[in-house]
């Protein structure tokens, strides 16, 4: 029974070593995410110093977790809140770029797991979307159709991804909601073309009528 206690002992171990990563691995997850929140509120105010700012802080707090948590409790590095800060990395590391107008950010700039990367991917739609709506209250734009072919780029990648749940972690279902709200920003965009297109059509004919506002 000496061995038993033994045993007991080294599990112990292992187990205050894994609550203590754990305990790490869940305040890193809630900053990490704060961070990546701001930075996109910071990119639809255009504000690109906090916006930098945040994406900064956001990068190190990823690597934190594949350095600190991979090697030594991958368990926990690969569990869902850990995935889930993550994914919510790649969303505002891809969100403020397209915005910007920037090249793509890749999977391997940004050192996280596949499916990770697909589902951050698949929620940028939601914030293109947003951008979208923006440029739109001033009347439709370039901007608007730029960004809808962001969108239809991303849908395009996301829906060839057919594969089991078990690997993809609940991407279907993040696939349909993203062609969704593809689908509704088409219409936004086609219902402001076609007003903009109405009022020339009205303002030419009260020119050829000589009609005054």
């Amino acid at each position: 029974m000496e061995k038993l206690e033994l045993i007991a002992e080294q599990i112990r171990e292992k187990f205050d070593a894994q609550t203590e990563a754990r305990d790490k691995a869940l305040s890193t997850s809630r900053t990490l995410i704060q961070h990546c929140s701001k930075a996109i509120r910071a990119v639809h105010r255009d504000d690109d110093e906090g916006m930098n700012e945040h994406l900064a802080q956001a990068t190190l707090l990823a690597k934190t977790f594949k350095d600190d948590l991979l090697p030594e409790h991958p368990d926990i590095y690969h569990t869902g809140y850990t995935q889930d800060a993550l994914k919510e990395f790649v969303e505002a590391e891809v969100t403020c770029a397209l915005i910007k107008e920037k090249p793509l950010v890749t999977l391997d700039q940004l050192d996280v797991p596949h499916a990770t990367y697909l589902k951050g991917l698949s929620e940028v739609v939601g914030e293109l979307r947003r951008r979208t709506l923006d440029e739109l209250r001033s009347g439709y734009s370039q901007e608007a159709e730029r960004l809808l072919t962001q969108m239809d780029e991303i849908y395009s990648v996301l829906v060839t991804m057919d594969y089991p749940n078990a690997i993809t972690h609940g991407l279907r279902r993040q696939t349909d909601i993203a062609r969704s709200i593809i689908e509704r920003t088409r219409g936004d965009i086609t219902f402001s073309l076609r007003g903009e297109h109405l009022e020339k059509k009205i303002d030419a004919l009260r020119e050829e009528l000589g009609v005054k506002e």
